[in-house]
């Protein structure tokens, strides 16, 4: 049962949703932005094990739609990106940095809905729940939870097209939790040992051991495997570095411990059918650090060669939560290398 002032403060939530204007005609969306200075709280440490922390964005909007991002991508030029919020929209945009390189704001931002395999689109999350996003060529991937599936769009051209193809998910769907499934998509690179096959993670979907689900959808490895679970932490996103190893977003939501987030380092050994996946955790965080309910990830190779590791949060249109963005670089990895993505 709710607590009085618990529940007044979702009373004004209500009310104040009422009042938010809708996103322009014509899709576009403005974003106000907050930089943000400092990842632990209080504290000008930059350096968090083999990350260092560059800065993030606090972002705000008066259109209604903006918010609940799921998932992000960014384009080769490493400033536009494409995202899906799990109302059944697309989000695309760039991002804006100041003098010193660090990120300053949203610009060009436009929303618009997803449609099914029939062309329709829905509101409410039962249809359409988009919870992970990959880009591949000239084709958009996007996993649902709800009505577990994942789709193919074409790109360009996706904000506006139904979706072209499905692709099967190697599991029973009364074996998946309605609102627990496949978060995480991703394409392994074409040098890697996966061949530039696609990797799905499920967030808490357990088998028989209480590990989460996980399959190789394509390529030569193409097969069923399963991520290590741990306590109340579930995979959110992933993105897999040129070498195949993965970088994999967890989150934590509980009223013990309040919000936490981690990343984990997954070696490419380790993702083929049958295996188990595990690996070292590079970063946690809880609410003593400027963290949300972190819900997507993306890496990319900045103009120096350097790995930044790029982190938003899903802030469910919740007066109680927020929209951020977070930037790391990747300094070195557990094995020692440092660590370079060449594209």
């Amino acid at each position: 049962m709710l607590g009085k002032p618990f529940a007044s403060l979702i009373a004004i939530a209500v009310s104040l949703a009422a009042f938010v204007p809708p996103a322009l005609a014509d899709g576009s969306v403005e974003v106000r932005s907050r930089a943000i200075t400092e990842f632990k709280i209080g504290s000008d440490e930059t350096r968090f094990g083999p990350l260092e922390f560059l800065g993030g964005l606090e972002m705000v909007s008066p259109q209604r739609l903006f918010g609940s991002l799921s998932s992000i991508r960014f384009r080769q030029d490493k400033t536009h990106f494409v995202g899906v919020l799990d109302t059944g929209h697309w989000m695309t945009g760039r991002v804006e940095r100041d003098p010193q390189g660090r990120l300053s704001g949203l610009a060009d931002v436009a929303i618009a809905p997803m449609r099914n395999r029939a062309g329709r689109t829905f509101e409410g999350k039962g249809h359409m729940d988009a919870e992970g996003l990959a880009l591949h060529g000239n084709e958009i991937m996007v996993s649902f939870e709800q009505d577990h599936r994942v789709d193919v769009y074409p790109d360009p051209g996706f904000e506006v097209s139904r979706a072209i193809d499905m692709i099967p998910i190697p599991f029973p769907k009364k074996s998946l939790r309605a609102n627990r499934g496949f978060e995480t998509i991703a394409v392994a690179p074409v040098e890697s040992a996966l061949k530039g096959g696609t990797l799905i993670v499920a967030e808490r979907s357990l088998d028989a051991d209480d590990n989460a689900y996980a399959a190789i959808l394509d390529g030569p490895l193409k097969g069923r495997l399963a991520l290590a679970h741990y306590g109340d932490f579930d995979a959110t996103d992933g993105a897999f570095l040129p070498n195949g190893d993965l970088l994999l977003l967890e989150r934590r939501f509980n009223v013990a411990e309040g919000i936490g987030m981690r990343l984990r380092h997954i070696k490419a050994a380790d993702i083929r059918p049958g295996s188990v996946m595990d690996g070292e955790i590079l970063l946690q965080g809880d609410f003593g650090y400027q963290i949300d309910n972190m819900e997507g990830l993306d890496v990319f190779a900045a103009e120096d060669g350097t790995t930044h590791v790029v982190i938003v949060s899903d802030d469910n249109h919740s007066i109680l939560q927020r929209n951020l963005m977070l930037e790391f670089r990747l300094v070195q990895l557990p094995s020692g290398d440092t660590a370079h993505l060449q594209r």
